[in-house]
């Protein structure tokens, strides 16, 4: 057991002897102390304790250090300020402690707990498009909290659910029946696929925006006469009266503001295309597109023969492609089960809802109402036609048969809030109300202007190429580090490929991990493949001046596995790496209570960190004997956390840099 958690076991028994309250809201103030003149961890729950016994705080400080029994592995304990109870952790544990990780290849990390079953459904794209930059967030955090789930012992299912059924496809049969150049899709049927995909949403959104501007621009002359009656009243003597006429004519011409942007916006999306004679006469000739995508996609569900054959022929190159960029992020999913694996199933799906009386007849559609929701989920439309909602109910039962998981977490961006929580009280409802169901949210990638991330021409950034960037970054840092190198340069041209490939991809991943998931962030390419800071290129490269250690001293794994008298705190910043390095399993334990990946990127920051401190103040191979070994042992220590910190993140390290 780590240090914290053998606190909190100390500390519980403490609290349940003054009170009959649940212990574990106070059990969650026991924490490593931010500052080590504090000692090395903090019990912070004494206030909190004392308002709800009516009794001082340092009384109940007293009360709880008496009885934690925390002598045999804690030197020192000190009550501090109102109640703040400081402490310091043994030297002789903290040694012994060290010797559990070095012996255990897992680091000694708490593997003694309930194993449960996790399915981890993440990355889920259209297959028909291209993988963007929206894609990164999913894709990453849901392979890197799969692969932490393992590391502890869960049985993890990975199941990327992709869309391989949806209107994309309609608007893809549309655009090869109409539009297709049969030499450029026997050449490269990805590029044309994708080429005929733009088009025909080009002309849709034409056709679509030509529709909707006269609705537009009735409300932006509303919006503008609404603005104007305001800004034309007098303004009210009484204070509480022109307060209030301010907050509305500054909200008037906010929403001026945003209407007269998305008229401009739409007004210039038509120009632009009314200015191509060539597209004006193709684009005519489409006008009712929209109904003609949705009569496909239609045709496509209900087995239409030559549309189910079309889509058979276009869906293996489409995952082809996709598959391309999940080998580069070194991603992979036990089950690909995309939406079409589900259709048999959907009829069946809405049949038991309604014999369960879950979901009703409204207005010719099939519903489910729930209480908490002004709208119901519609599960089947007037038409027949199934929904998302449908799809996502038959994937719960589907699992739930299949793998009879314990939780299943879903890794979907924030904008999907509503769908999730209206989706988990249904399957509730409808008799899945023993599995775990969780909405892993995440935030948007922002571009410098705080606005989503997207290229100079306005398009969403394509995956590939931000992954072809990041490397290209790299790289430049890849050389300018080995032709620094005192020796010269010690990597040739191949080798310097491979390092800014793991490099790049590794920053690109760690610019995203090391973000709350719940956070939006700015996204930097040059930060991200900076030497300073909290990138995973730092902390690979404190992994390779290790390595680095070890060549300049012809150290060998014989050397790192020799006998030991004991770790040797000669200096503080000794005893504090060592400390650290005994911290990563109560890491790992943080990292899963909310399920966020960037607690885990922390501590490895925090760990690197330590270690140059430790660096710049402890010589390792100009000391002797049992110092030297010590040293290198702590170095070994910091390099195997590193490796495995970043491994579990779904990055890899190299010994040279």
């Amino acid at each position: 057991m780590n240090a914290l958690n053998e606190l909190k076991a100390r500390f519980r028994a403490a609290v349940e002897k003054l009170t009959d309250q649940d212990p574990q809201p106070f059990l969650e103030m026991i924490r490593p102390a931010q500052d080590s003149r504090f000692g090395d961890y903090q019990v912070n729950m004494a206030m909190s304790l004392g308002n709800r016994l009516a009794k001082p705080a340092r009384d109940v400080a007293e009360d709880l250090l008496a009885a934690a029994s925390i002598d045999d592995f804690c030197s020192d304990a000190e009550i501090a300020g109102p109640g703040f109870i400081n402490i310091v952790i043994d030297d002789k544990w903290l040694k012994q402690k060290l010797s559990a990780v070095l012996n255990d290849e897992k680091l000694d990390v708490n593997r003694n707990r309930r194993q449960a079953t996790y399915v981890i459904d993440f990355s889920s794209p259209n297959v028909a498009k291209p993988m963007h930059v929206g894609h990164i967030r999913s894709t990453v955090i849901g392979d890197a909290l799969a692969r932490i789930l393992r590391f502890v012992g869960h049985r993890v299912i990975t199941d990327n659910h992709l869309g391989d059924w949806g209107t994309q496809f309609g608007m893809i049969i549309y655009g090869y029946k109409h539009f297709a150049d049969d030499q450029a899709y026997r050449h490269d049927p990805i590029a044309e696929l994708l080429r005929l995909y733009r088009l025909v949403r080009e002309i849709t959104d034409f056709h679509a925006t030509v529709k909707r501007l006269p609705d537009a621009e009735q409300e932006l002359d509303a919006a503008a006469d609404e603005f104007k009656q305001l800004d034309r009243q007098a303004r009210p003597d009484d204070k509480a009266a022109a307060k209030k006429w301010r907050r509305e004519t500054a909200r008037a011409s906010e929403r001026l503001a945003e209407i007269e942007q998305t008229v401009a916006t739409m007004r210039a999306k038509i120009a632009a295309v009314q200015a191509s004679p060539e597209k004006m006469e193709r684009f005519g000739k489409h006008r009712d597109i929209g109904d003609q995508v949705l009569a496909e996609t239609a045709r496509l569900h209900a087995g239409d023969v030559e549309n189910l054959k079309l889509w058979n022929e276009f869906l293996p190159a489409c995952r082809r492609e996709i598959q391309t960029v999940y080998q580069r992020l070194h991603v992979e999913f036990d089950h690909e089960l995309g939406e079409s694996y589900y259709h048999d199933r959907l009829s069946g799906v809405v049949k038991q809802l309604t014999a369960k009386q879950v979901a009703r007849p409204s207005d010719g559609a099939i519903c489910v109402f729930l209480d908490a929701f002004d709208t119901p989920m519609i599960v089947q439309k007037k038409d027949g036609a199934f929904l998302y909602s449908t799809t996502d109910l038959a994937t719960i039962q589907y699992r739930h048969e299949q793998w009879r998981p314990d939780a299943i977490l879903y890794v979907v961006d924030h904008r999907q809030h509503e769908h999730f929580s209206k989706l988990f009280a249904v399957a509730r409802k409808w008799g899945f109300d023993q599995i775990d169901l969780r909405h892993i949210s995440f935030g948007t990638i922002l571009g410098n202007d705080g606005k989503p991330f997207q290229t100079r021409s306005g398009e969403t950034v394509g995956l590939q190429g931000l992954l072809d960037e990041a490397v290209n970054r790299a790289r430049q840092v890849v050389n300018a580090l080995d032709d620094q190198n005192p020796d010269g340069p010690q990597l040739d041209d191949v080798a310097r490929t491979q390092v800014a490939e793991m490099v790049g991809i590794g920053a690109l991943k760690y610019a995203d991990l090391s973000q709350n998931r719940t956070s939006d962030y700015k996204f930097s390419y040059d930060k991200m493949v900076n030497l300073k800071g909290n990138t995973a290129t730092y902390l690979q490269y404190c992994y390779a001046r290790v390595q680095g250690i070890y060549r300049r001293g012809g150290i060998g794994p014989e050397n790192l596995t020799g006998t030991l008298e004991s770790f040797t705190f000669e200096h503080n910043d000794e005893r504090h790496l060592a400390l650290k390095i005994c911290q990563f399993g109560e890491a790992i334990d943080e990292t899963l209570v909310d399920f966020k990946p960037n607690l885990l990127a922390q501590y490895l920051y925090e760990l690197a960190n330590a270690h140059a401190s430790f660096f710049n103040s402890c010589p390792v191979l100009s000391s002797t004997g049992n110092l030297r070994q010590s040293r290198l042992l702590l170095c070994e220590l910091t390099a195997r956390t590193i490796k495995t910190g970043l491994s579990l993140l779904g990055i890899d390290v190299a010994d040279r840099m």
